[in-house]
Formats: structure tokens, C-alpha cells, sequence
């Protein structure tokens, strides 16, 4: 997992959530944003002998050692609530739902979070505190989702600087004022950028990571969302509550020489 891009701190927050014995832990992001990477790290982070993990999904990706995995398939009628009502019988610890479409599902998940089962499962919004609009949008009631959901994980990809040929770039301060920096780091960031070579295919880019806003539901925000605050509320608490968002994340990595501006600019909002 340390190796998917989470800030340090971030990863402990998203360890500390998934170690625990029931609730809801939701990745988001749109198709092909790595969610189910994401999902698939924490199974093996949690795949122990004695954890019963039990998976719907559609399609499975993956074949995991010790998993109970199950194919989807709706001409049989075997979609996500058909086979969480299944799953729910068999005492699982851990459940992972490929992904939450509908009232039915959302509301299966949500009892079984609430009745000590681990629930992992993917939502698809563009950030996290929209996540629980929602949810709430689906018709799920505000008390419910405060008691089951204990993070959300909003992600993107974005590629890699390839090591071999990164070179420095001088950009103008405001320029990087601009995309998010404070005045103080504008004047010391030196963003990499790949000049082309034979290992990156002359693209300048080799591999990807993520980025990650990782919001953890304490109690204040379950105040929030109890109250019916809007996703904005939300994410305003959220950053006070110290949480990273996915411009910030890109802009750490930009820091660290991971990625480009262009990068993080095509995948973030500021």
C-alpha cells in the first residue's frame, strides 16, 4: 500500500479505517482511477487465515488467494444485493462490494456496516465530501450514513516523471501561485519534467501514482452531516480537520518530483 501514493499521514488514516472490526470505508473516483487497485491492497493487507473476505464484483479482476470472490451476473438475477444478502448468512468479516449503484445495495451495505461487518465498496463522485450528498441522494437517511461511514477516499491517476531523464524547470512564481502553492513554497518548488528518452517511449512519463483526498468522518463532520450540511460544509470541515485534497495531493507530489503541474492540472480542480 505504500507504494499506491497516499501521504504519509494520509495511509495512516486509511490503515487506521480499514483495521477496523465493522463499518464503511468508500473509494471514489471516476473509471479507470485506480479504485479498485486501491480496494484490492487493503484485501491483501487484511487477508489473513482466520478473516472470512467475501467480494462482489463485476468483473472480478483479479484472482486473490483466500478470497471469496463472486461474479455478478444479472440475467440470473445475481447483481450486488442478491449476493449481500447471500454473504450476510456465511458470518464474513470483511465484504467488498464492486460498487454501490443503487438505493438497494447502498441500504444492504450500510445494515451490514452498521451490524459489524467491514464493508469496502466504490462510489462513483468527484470528490469526497460529494460522496455523502450522494448517498443521500439514493435516498439513504442523513443518521444512517453518519453511523456507518467512517472514510472516504477520493482519488485520481496521474503519471510519473520517468526517472531517467527529469530535469528541473525554472517557472515563473506566480505561475505556480496560480496552480495552488503558497507564496513561500512558490519561490522554492523546482517541478521536474521528463525530456524524453529511450526508456519513457520520448514521453517523458514512465509508470503512474495516485492521488489521494482522504476524509476521515469523526465526529464533527457526523454533527455536519447529520444536520444536512451541503458537500461544501463538508469539505470545509473536512480541510480544517487536516484533510489533504486532491490538488494539495498533486501539489505534494509535484514537491517531490513524482509528477508535472500538467499533470495534476488535468486531473484536480484548485
Amino acid at each position: 500500500m505504500t507504494k499506491l501514493g497516499f501521504e504519509s499521514d494520509s495511509l495512516v488514516k486509511f490503515e487506521k479505517a480499514i483495521l477496523k472490526p465493522y463499518g464503511m470505508v468508500l473509494v471514489t473516483g471516476p473509471t479507470g482511477s485506480g479504485k479498485t487497485n486501491t480496494l484490492y491492497s487493503s484485501i491483501s493487507r487484511l487477508n489473513q487465515p482466520d478473516t472470512n473476505i467475501m467480494t462482489a464484483e463485476d468483473p472480478v479482476e483479479f484472482q486473490l488467494n483466500g478470497v471469496n470472490q463472486v461474479q455478478m451476473k444479472e440475467s440470473i438475477g445475481l447483481n450486488f444485493a442478491t449476493a449481500l444478502r447471500a454473504f450476510l448468512r456465511q458470518d464474513p468479516n470483511i465484504i467488498l462490494v464492486g460498487e454501490i449503484r443503487d438505493f438497494e445495495t447502498a441500504e444492504i451495505a450500510i445494515k451490514a456496516a452498521l451490524t459489524g461487518h467491514l464493508v469496502l465498496s466504490t462510489l462513483h463522485t468527484n470528490g469526497a465530501p460529494e460522496t455523502i450528498s450522494r448517498l443521500m441522494n439514493m435516498g439513504i437517511e442523513p443518521f444512517l450514513v453518519a453511523t456507518s461511514v467512517h472514510m472516504i477516499v477520493a482519488q485520481r491517476l496521474v503519471r510519473r516523471v520517468c526517472k531517467d531523464c527529469a530535469e528541473s524547470l525554472d517557472l515563473p512564481v506566480q505561475a505556480m501561485i496560480e496552480a495552488g502553492f503558497s507564496p513561500e513554497e512558490a519561490k522554492k518548488v523546482k517541478p521536474k519534467k521528463g525530456k524524453g528518452c529511450t526508456v519513457c517511449n520520448s514521453t517523458g512519463y514512465k509508470g503512474r501514482c495516485g492521488l489521494y483526498e482522504v476524509m476521515e468522518v469523526d465526529d464533527e463532520i457526523r454533527e455536519l452531516i447529520l444536520v444536512g450540511a451541503s458537500a461544501v460544509e463538508l469539505k470545509k470541515k473536512a480541510i480544517e480537520r487536516g484533510m489533504l485534497t486532491l490538488r494539495r495531493s498533486g501539489l505534494v507530489k509535484i514537491m517531490e518530483g513524482v509528477t508535472t503541474l500538467e499533470e495534476v492540472a488535468r486531473e484536480t480542480i484548485h
